[in-house]
């Protein structure tokens, strides 16, 4: 047993008292012993620590072979002994290991100069070959990819999504990802990832290939030239999308080369939507149908079916009946469809797939954390993820695999691209991994659990982000353990409060749940205001029905409102649109509604 830190004290010969003597950077220490003993040499941080900045609580002592002490477990045993009075500490032999060497433990409350006297101790031993500290070993995920210094949108502590802390839980292992864009053009970083798509382009116009629909979704380019895909629009070379998009998502890692995938473990199917000037609702429809297990005439049984749909593409207008059918049905088949929110710097409410039902729409942020100057943004978003913005720097974008080729394949490369495009896979990956942690978990839940463990964007939007910014290492431990937190629904648009006026309300809307609310119904308000006792709070439901959360109160002068009520809302349907209803009610404070949501 050790003995307290103040009994240890008391073992130090008279003489041999001093000081602990640092050098200015800390990194080394002297300790005075005994007249006649001899200095012991200075002991250098490292081999005082178990790891960076943590003391060491026990040290390894191989002795040479003639010594006694390498042999006979008791010999060891007194030396420990010896050596810890004489450096006025208690040091208890352990146990052998099996390279002979002896483990000795100097317990947990053992400080750095502590360890540095012992192991001074040891050293000064002629029959001594070694004394290391028992270092501490963590799962390293870090990967070895040559040009992962260069995905901040992965590890930065600002704007990065905290990918690397989820690898050790989860990789993607087992989850299949439709990349529903261009098609793909073969890279090595990718190629073992990468498993057999289809080509649904139906115009050869569109096409570039030269035929219809097949089996085979290499990506022939998909460059144009002035005028050729409408008046006045210039002319564009290969973008090589589709296998940009790849790359994010499951990109081969730890391999020595080029970038890192988010589910690196995954593997990707290329199915081709996208060619000369764009790509047609028809095709996409089918592509989601296929992807997910559905059936498509003409074209073989999907046996790659997707857990997870990318789809980094979209158009003008609302969310047709047509599309939102084919993205319905692929979520009740249990496929995950993340979406890009789209790069018009406009509502997202103006933009499909983006404003569809039961997807993930992804806004995308810029290496502050701010709302990249393009992305869309609005009540629509679900969340954001990082989209880069080269604007203020080539590296400030999004690298991942390519071509160099202009308008036919060259050769493969690395570049770095910006958009909402770019943000989707990192929230497709996100899913992906998931799913590879709790297999169990529907669309509805991944996408309540990306939401609910998002972290606040670092920098400013305007409009309306989502949740927040994708923290993927937090999303994975809440689900991994096999259970999900309820379902969360919010609404991040900031409403103003305007000053003893009338009430104003926010919505979300909610769907895909079934049957009643609970009787335990969470509303979670944020509201800055600088005298929170003008305020009347109501929850509406989807039938017009008010539930009273606060009452005015001219004795409560605090500011702001930040808390959860607790709703019996067990009367009322789910589904459908809820309201925070706010108002002001006496004069000179205003305030803001920043967020709030439902979490059932």
């Amino acid at each position: 047993m050790r003995t307290s830190p103040s009994l240890r004290r008391k073992l130090i010969p008279v003489v041999a008292v001093s000081a602990a003597l640092f050098t200015a950077a800390g990194a080394t220490v002297a300790t005075a012993q005994e007249a006649a003993a001899p200095k012991a040499a200075a002991v250098p941080t490292a081999q005082t620590e178990a790891a960076p900045g943590v003391t060491a609580e026990r040290l390894i002592v191989g002795y040479k072979s003639g010594a006694t002490e390498a042999k006979s477990n008791a010999a060891a045993k007194v030396d420990a002994a010896a050596k810890g009075k004489e450096a006025g500490e208690d040091v208890d032999f352990q146990r052998r290991l099996g390279t002979g060497a002896a483990l000795v433990d100097l317990g947990a409350d053992a400080t750095r100069a502590d360890v540095a006297d012992v192991v001074a101790e040891y050293k000064a031993d002629p029959q001594v070959a070694y004394v290391v500290p028992d270092r501490l070993n963590k799962p390293q995920a870090d990967p070895n990819d040559t040009e992962y210094a260069k995905q901040w949108d992965l590890f930065e502590a600002t704007a990065g999504m905290n990918v690397p802390g989820a690898w050790t839980t989860a990789t993607g292992s087992g989850v299949t990802v439709a990349v529903i864009d261009t098609g793909y053009v073969a890279h090595t970083d990718l190629a073992a990832n990468i498993v057999a798509g289809y080509d649904f382009i139906s115009d050869t116009a569109v096409s570039v290939d030269g035929d219809g629909r097949d089996s085979n979704p290499a990506d022939p380019g998909d460059y144009y030239a002035a005028n050729e895909c409408g008046s006045g629009i210039p002319a564009s070379n290969s973008s090589w999308h589709g296998t940009h998009v790849a790359g994010t998502i499951a990109a081969v890692t730890n391999n020595s080369k080029g970038i890192a995938g988010i589910a690196y473990g995954a593997k990707i199917s290329p199915l081709r939507v996208l060619g000369k000037c764009g790509g047609y609702d028809s095709d996409i429809i089918d592509a989601i149908t296929w992807a997910s297990g559905g059936t498509v005439s003409g074209v073989p049984a999907n046996t790659n079916v997707a857990k997870v749909i990318n789809m980094s593409l979209g158009g003008d207008g609302a969310c047709t009946s047509a599309t939102q059918s084919a993205i319905t049905a692929a979520v009740n088949r249990g496929t995950t469809i993340a979406v890009a929110a789209g790069n018009d710097n406009d509502n997202v409410a103006n933009h499909s797939p983006g404003n569809c039902n039961n997807v993930i729409s992804v806004a995308a942020t810029n290496r502050t954390g701010a709302k990249a100057s393009y992305s869309n943004y609005g009540s629509l978003v679900d969340i954001s993820a990082p989209g880069g913005q080269t604007s203020t720097g080539t590296a400030n974008g999004i690298l991942s695999t390519l071509n160099s080729g202009t308008k036919t394949a060259s050769t493969e490369n690395y570049a770095y691209y910006q958009g909402t495009s770019m943000a989707t896979p990192h929230i497709a990956g996100l899913a992906a991994l998931l799913k590879s942690a709790n297999s169990s978990l529907t669309p509805a839940q991944i996408e309540s659990a990306i939401k609910t463990n998002a972290r606040a964007l670092p920098g400013a939007c305007s409009g309306g982000c989502g949740a927040g910014l994708a923290d993927a290492a937090k999303t994975v431990a809440a689900v991994s353990g096999g259970t999900t937190t309820g379902t969360t629904y919010s609404s991040t648009s900031a409403v103003a409060i305007p000053d003893n006026s009338s009430a104003i309300e926010s919505s979300i809307a909610v769907s895909g749940r079934t049957g009643n609310a609970p009787s335990t119904l969470k509303v979670a308000v944020d509201i800055t205001h600088t005298y929170r006792g003008d305020l009347v709070i109501g929850l509406v439901a989807p039938d017009g029905t008010v539930y009273s959360l606060k009452t005015a109160s001219s004795s409560d002068s605090a500011d702001n409102v930040n808390t959860t009520y607790t709703v019996d809302a067990s009367s009322e349907t789910a589904n459908g649109t809820w309201k925070l209803r706010v108002q002001d009610t006496a004069a000179q404070d205003t305030g803001t509604l920043n967020s709030w949501k439902l979490t059932f």
